[in-house]
């Protein structure tokens, strides 16, 4: 009888745990949506009903005039922040209540993946991006721009050899191919040409762990958030060990011939080898990448730790991962966007070229990291891109210290939370957001003018998160897709095709930023 009792109680327990829709924002007077059981909020993206994007759209626009409002992310309770004074005051003056993002796996089962400056927490990440942050400076990337601009130029030469007036061409496929050598040029050391080469193994196996949407990672993902223990006694990784062996292997390799050899390369891997030996790059008053880059933040300078963090081979391998997979995806993405809102604004378009042509005769043909990084509308295009399209679409934040947020107004009750609970930053819903960008729909380069800046809301317009925890990669990307506008804008015009789709729609599913039909556009040579 006790037996039957015990299980009895374990049912109704279970049922009300994971069959009773969740209500723990209502009950804390907090504004929630309409979560299913088990799935919550999620289910929508889950079924591929809506894409991640408009979703978070749809519940930054449900909660109204309210700062925040409850989102449930499967069975975790998400705190969703709209309002951008909140958003500062979480990330910036309280931010050692929420300094990390929420873990993904078990560090004992994937020590390459836990290992990165994304997935590191508490004092690990501190040591960690405090050792990183040199090596990713506007000096830093000064040193770096030939290579980048480099496989900028070969990539538009690739096109101008074609004897076609038209190339049609789908740009996510092309455009990860160029990122995709940029990476491999900077981060690991190699030389790849992935346009002519298109099979290279190093192009292989990039697709293969930069694919967040095939149904066994979709699979992987929904058990790591609902079931995580068992990620961890099956020590399930979430990438596919032999293309981690092979990443890891070049790692290696690069580093052995290097060190053997002596041999100095203006890239990241230098970056990172000279960083361990305790070196110190000689700065420069480098000219910053652009109003979109985040500057670093102040909070490092109360570390002094006793001495750097020693890099080991399997640091700078997790390091050069994160590298890979942020660029692979969100870098190629944006370059999509740009190009699609170039062709069908042509008016900007043809403005953005004139600038291209006047830096091009101004430094008699040689492009320079100064002279890109001085044109004023090529910096307005992207940031609009940026604002218009952001890489992500929500930022994460995991409360490391017991935290509330008090009443402002007064239908608001305190808000508590605990160590573990998880908030998000909408991005997306911030930068489509009327009160902050009047008609978000329209690509309007204007927005960033120098007359029209100071009018942008601070921590409304986030591309690349907010506070310590920001994208430390930022003037990486934003390097690399300026070098890219640069030199495919001066040799062709970006068109729409029959194939092109307008306006975008998003690809419903759940880990995905594309669209539907795919961003096909076509490169119409121009006669010099």
């Amino acid at each position: 009888m006790l037996t039957y009792l015990l299980v009895g109680a374990v049912a109704v327990t279970l049922g009300y745990l994971f069959i009773r829709p969740p209500n723990y924002f209502e009950k804390m007077g907090v504004k929630q949506l309409k979560p299913w059981p088990i799935l919550g909020d999620f289910y929508v993206t889950l079924f591929r009903i809506m894409s991640f994007g408009d979703l978070i759209k749809y519940a930054y626009d449900s909660f109204g005039k309210s700062r925040y409002g409850g989102f449930y992310h499967l069975t975790v309770p998400t705190l969703i922040i709209k309002d951008p004074e909140l958003i500062k005051k979480i990330t910036i003056k309280d931010f050692d209540h929420f300094t990390d993002h929420r873990g993904f796996v078990n560090p004992e089962a994937d020590q390459l993946w836990s290992n990165n400056l994304f997935a590191l927490t508490g004092q690990k990440w501190r040591e960690m991006r405090a050792t990183l942050s040199s090596s990713f400076t506007s000096s830093k990337m000064k040193h770096m721009f030939e290579i980048i601009n480099e496989t900028a130029r070969n990539f538009s030469m690739y096109f101008m050899k074609k004897d076609e007036n038209i190339i049609e061409l789908d740009m996510k496929d092309t455009f990860s191919r160029f990122i995709n050598d940029v990476i491999a040029t900077s981060a690991f050391g190699l030389k790849v040409d992935s346009l002519e080469e298109p099979n290279n193994t190093f192009y292989a196996m990039g697709k293969n762990i930069a694919n967040f949407s095939s149904f066994l990672v979709t699979l992987k993902f929904v058990i790591l958030f609902t079931v995580p223990r068992i990620f961890e006694y099956f020590k399930i990784t979430i990438f596919d060990n032999g293309t981690i062996a092979y990443f890891q292997n070049t790692i290696n390799d690069t580093i052995k011939v290097r060190e053997e050899k002596n041999i100095v390369r203006n890239d990241m891997i230098n970056l990172l080898l000279e960083t361990r030996k305790g070196h110190k790059i000689e700065e420069s008053n480098a000219i910053e990448t652009g109003y979109a880059t985040v500057q670093e933040d102040s909070y490092f300078d109360k570390f002094k730790f006793k001495q750097a963090r020693y890099l080991t081979n399997d640091d700078i391998m997790s390091q050069a991962l994160i590298f890979f997979l942020a660029g692979f995806e969100s870098v190629s993405i944006a370059l999509c966007y740009s190009a699609h809102e170039l062709a069908m604004n042509k008016d900007i378009q043809d403005r953005l070229r004139e600038e291209i042509r006047e830096t091009h005769k101004l430094n008699n043909g040689k492009l320079t990291y100064d002279a890109l990084l001085k044109m004023k509308y090529m910096d307005m295009v992207f940031c609009e891109v940026l604002r218009k399209w952001p890489p992500s679409f929500a930022v994460d934040r995991v409360c490391t210290k017991p935290y509330t947020i008090e009443p402002k107004y007064p239908d608001e009750k305190p808000v508590n939370f605990n160590v573990g609970d998880l908030l998000w930053l909408p991005t997306f819903g911030l930068h489509r957001d009327p009160k902050y960008f009047p008609k978000p729909e329209v690509f309007d380069p204007e927005r960033f003018s120098d007359e029209n800046r100071d009018q942008i809301i601070p921590y409304s317009y986030i591309p690349f998160g907010s506070g310590p925890r920001n994208c430390i990669g930022s003037r990486f990307a934003i390097l690399e897709s300026k070098a890219l506008i640069y030199n495919l804008l001066l040799n062709f015009e970006i068109v729409p095709t029959k194939k092109t789709t307008n306006p975008l729609k998003f690809t419903r599913g759940p880990f995905q930023n594309s669209v539907e039909g795919g961003f096909w556009l076509g490169l119409k040579c121009i006669k010099q």
